[in-house]
This record gives C-alpha cells, structure tokens and sequence, in this order.
C-alpha cells in the first residue's frame, strides 16, 4: 500500500507541477471540478483510483479532490473524515508525513486509513482508504482460526488424557470403556475436518458437475443419512409429499445443480433437526412449488431458537447452546454448508422457529427455466458448483 501510495502522490505531483508551471501562476483550481486532461497522462489514474485524493496548497487551499473524495463530501463519513484530513495536510505542508486509522462505529462499521505526504511545491496531499472490508476479512480469518483450535483442541486434549490413563489400566472393562471415549473423540475430530473441507470446496467453489437432480431424490438422500441417527434417538421422520395428477409432487420437481453438495445441504437441516428433537419427537419434511421456485421445508417440534440467535445460526462454529451442541456432537458448520450451497445454487435458506416449540427451516432452490435448453438452466451463474 505505501508503494501504490506513494505512486499516486508522484502523479498528483506531476499533474499538478506540470500544468501550473506552464501557466506561470499559483494552483488554484475549482474544487467541485474534476481535473481537465493532461499529456502527463496520470490524470484518469487518480480520478479512478479506489483510494480518496485530497490535494491542498502550499496556502492550505484545497484545490483538488478525486471522484472518491467528491463522493464522500456532505456525507455523514465524510464530515467526521475533513477534521483528521485538515489536521494532517497541515502537517504535510510543513513537510512531515503522517498517518492515522480513524474507526466509525456506524452503522455499519467504517475504517478509513488517513496518511498524508508532503509536495515539491509546499502542498500536500491526503489519501483515505476505506480498510472496512479488510478489516471484517481479517476479523474473520482470527476468528476462524481460534474457533478451529478450539474445536480440534478438545477431543485432542481428551485423547491424550484417555491414552495416558489406558496405559497403567488393566481391568478390561475400564479398558473397553476408555478405548470407546477414544473413538467417539476421534470420530468427532474427523466431523470436524470432514465438514470444513466440505465447506472449503463449497466455498472454492471447486465442483462444477451441473445436472437435473428431481427433488424427490435429494430428499430420499437427506433422510438416509441420518435414518439410523433417528432410530437411536427414537425420533420419526415423516415426508409430507402432495400427490397431484402424475404422481407425488416432489418426483415431477426438477432442480439443475450438483447432486452431492445439494443432498449434504438438506442432510444437514434433517441431522440437525434430529438432534435437537425430544426422544419420541418427530420431523417432517414438506415439498412445494411457489413462484419458479420448489421449497423444501424441515420441521421439529424440539427445542427451538431464540430470536437474538435466528441472525446468527449459519455462521461458522455458532452455537445457540453451546453445551447442548457438545452433548450432539455438532461442529457448529452444518448451517454454514447449507447456506453456502444454497447461494451456490441461487437459491436461500430461511429459519423461523419458538423456543420449546420447534424451528422450520425452508431450502429454497430456483426450477429450471422452461424456454432453456436442457441443462443450461444455470449456466449464467458462476456460483453453482
């Protein structure tokens, strides 16, 4: 960034000495105005660059402002930023180069970087770059990267307690026992790894094989994965599947995407429902066709969502109950996957739910449109993998 910045100010400067110094007076320029052509060349540059260019004179007067700064003018953001840009082009003039990060709470959040450099002619420049993007980004990666030595941390720490107790134990019971702890630790650091690389090649976007899936299929898929889960846990899973003139609904819905990653998506909405239902509960899956777009909807009657939470469920490693999640053995991805595929296949998925009485959760996929050629429905979206 200090290079490119520093390549900027050498282009204002270069502007800015050529063209007055051919007139053979001072730069005072209208400030409402973008700056006319030069042979220099450098003037579509800093008009178009994405980072704010605030250039005064060696009298403090502001004589120019590129197409960002214009933009911020008037604007509640930019009324906060002219204090700290004024106070640094002071600076600037009497030849000191300065910076500040200035953090507007918003809402949303804004984080402007002001630096500012000195000129050849007593001037100075300013230059704001909104970081706010950046900063979510790292804000995201730090996040990730605790919440994943977190969970990896867990089941390796209880690992290496179960070994080092295993090794003075001689009572083949406590051994059986301690030897089934180190399973299911084992088995939930894979869940872990298998579900961020699934999620990872979601959202790498790394599958490109687009077909036909009929609904129907997607729906048998989900519920056999967890069939055996909802057996255990004496919980019945129920398809409520209209049947209209050529058969159930669900076996004439067509949608266009990838099969594997649309039957993960679904599977997770049943595994979760499953988990958070009472023994002896139930869930029912629902199918339906409204405005070009065919519905699938997962129902429990369990324990339900806080209305603080419904915002925050899809986010990686959220988790309404943390305590309960750790007892159904989640990793806290499965929403994150299912809204990954969901905007991968231009479609959504929706929560509405009440606390001790259950959550509805709708997997919304658009139909193929029927004037397309077979198989091209999503050929114009880049998201679907």
């Amino acid at each position: 960034m200090t290079l490119l910045l520093a390549l900027v100010g050498a282009a204002v400067a270069l502007l800015i000495g050529w063209t007055f110094g051919r007139a053979g007076r001072p730069l005072v320029l209208d400030t409402g105005a973008a700056p006319t052509a030069s042979p220099v060349g450098f003037t579509d540059l800093v008009e178009d660059h994405p980072t704010g260019v605030i250039v005064s004179d060696a009298r403090g007067v502001i004589v120019y402002r590129n197409a960002v700064s214009r933009a911020l003018q008037g604007t509640h953001v930019g009324v906060l930023l002219d204090e700290a840009v004024e106070r640094h082009l002071v600076g600037a003039r009497d030849g000191v180069a300065s910076d500040e990060t200035i953090e507007l709470y918003g809402p949303p959040k804004t984080v402007v970087v002001v630096e500012a450099r000195p000129l050849p002619d007593g001037g100075a420049v300013a230059f704001l770059e909104d970081v706010s993007d950046r900063r979510r980004l790292d804000q995201v990666r730090t996040d990730f990267v605790a919440n994943i030595s977190h969970e990896l941390k867990t089941p390796i720490g209880a690992l290496s307690v179960l070994a080092e107790t295993l090794v003075d134990e001689h009572d083949p019971d406590t051994v059986q026992r301690i030897v089934g702890r180190m399973l299911g630790e084992a088995e939930r650091a894979t869940r872990t790894i298998d579900d961020l690389m699934e999620l990872s090649r979601i959202e790498m976007d790394g599958e490109r094989e687009v077909e036909s899936v009929r609904v129907s299929d997607l729906v048998a898929g989900a519920v056999d994965r967890v069939t055996e889960m909802a057996a255990q846990a004496d919980i019945r899973i129920s398809t409520l599947d209209p049947v209209d003139g050529v058969g159930p609904r669900s076996e004439s819905l067509v949608v266009e995407g990838h099969r594997r990653q649309l039957v993960s998506a679904l599977g997770n909405l049943v595994e979760n429902a499953v988990k958070y239902s009472e023994p002896g509960g139930s869930v029912q899956i629902r199918v339906r066709a409204a405005d070009r777009y065919v519905e699938i909807m997962v129902a429990d009657q369990g324990v339900g969502i806080p209305q603080r939470d419904l915002n925050r469920v899809f986010e990686r490693f959220y988790r309404v109950d943390r305590a309960r999640s750790r007892a159904t053995g989640g990793t806290g991805l499965g929403l994150s996957i299912v809204r990954h595929v969901a905007t991968n296949h231009r479609g959504e998925v929706l929560v509405s739910s009440v606390e001790g009485e259950g959550s509805t959760f709708t997997f919304r996929l658009p139909l193929p449109d029927p004037a397309a050629p077979h198989g091209t429905a999503n050929d114009d979206t880049e998201g679907v993998a």
